[in-house]
């Protein structure tokens, strides 16, 4: 029996979304607009950053899947309109793909990661101006993003263009440095002048991790799971000595919290 091809699955989701969005197919599915859908593509998103991180193969190619629905889904809904098709949509991120890999798919020689990184800039840059955009900022990463992802991914872009710290010893001294700022503010300055100093203080540990090879938002993941055990289990032992931790006082709290520290 001959396997089924990736395209010939790929048309049969398409005609079952189709069939869908028919006057006698899914009440649900039919009312659907692209405005209503935005929340259930973020939801699968985010899904399926779930499931990568618990390393769950079943799952992500589940959610993967999911995810694949939502763009055909969202795509199909323009088509409706007459804006455009799926297989516009396809011819576009194909052609976009090859424009910006001439290594791959050209004459373009690169010898360096860094030398990879100019490149593309200078691809998206071309591409930008043959749209009139001319004067469009290279940090065109979406405000929507999660604000750790968002700024490792501008600080990235930068680092592409040659503004980057010699070494983490000059990250840490900048560190240093915003670190006495907020405490300047703090003591004398507004709540707009502290809010900032915070904001540069959290910018520079994101450079931190970067540069260290970690991704901020997992990295801030990890530490904001790893309170949430230790407080949940916190609660718990106080719950079994008969002190609900909402009757305790800063100092038994941090007993508590010391001899959960010290099981693990």
């Amino acid at each position: 029996m001959k396997t089924p091809t990736a395209t010939a699955k790929l048309s049969e989701l398409t005609e079952i979304i189709t069939r869908l969005r028919q006057p006698d197919g899914c009440p649900w599915d039919r009312k659907q607009t692209v405005s209503s859908f935005r929340p259930y593509l973020i939801e699968e998103l985010h899904e399926l950053l779930e499931a990568i991180d618990l390393d769950d193969r079943p799952l992500i190619k589940e959610e993967l899947g999911d995810l694949l629905f939502q763009v055909i889904f969202i795509s199909n809904l323009y088509e409706e309109q007459g804006s455009f098709t799926l297989t516009e949509v396809i011819e576009t991120i194909t052609a976009k793909m090859i424009r910006r890999h001439p290594h791959v798919f050209g004459d373009t020689k690169v010898d360096s990661e860094k030398e990879l990184r100019r490149n593309w800039n200078r691809v998206k840059t071309a591409e930008n101006a043959a749209k009139g955009n001319k004067d469009r900022s290279i940090f065109t990463f979406p405000r929507s993003l999660p604000a750790l992802n968002r700024a490792q991914r501008v600080s990235e872009r930068a680092v592409s263009s040659g503004f980057e710290w010699p070494d983490l010893a000059a990250v840490f001294a900048k560190l240093a440095e915003e670190f006495a700022e907020l405490q300047e503010a703090t003591d004398r300055g507004t709540p707009h002048e502290v809010e900032e100093e915070i904001g540069d203080l959290l910018f520079t540990m994101v450079n931190i991790a970067r540069k260290s090879g970690f991704d901020a938002e997992t990295t801030l993941q990890k530490a904001t799971d790893k309170f949430t055990k230790r407080f949940t289990k916190m609660a718990q032992l106080a719950e079994a000595d008969g002190s609900p931790l909402e009757d305790l006082d800063i100092q038994a709290m941090q007993n508590y919290w010391l001899q959960v520290k010290k099981e693990e």
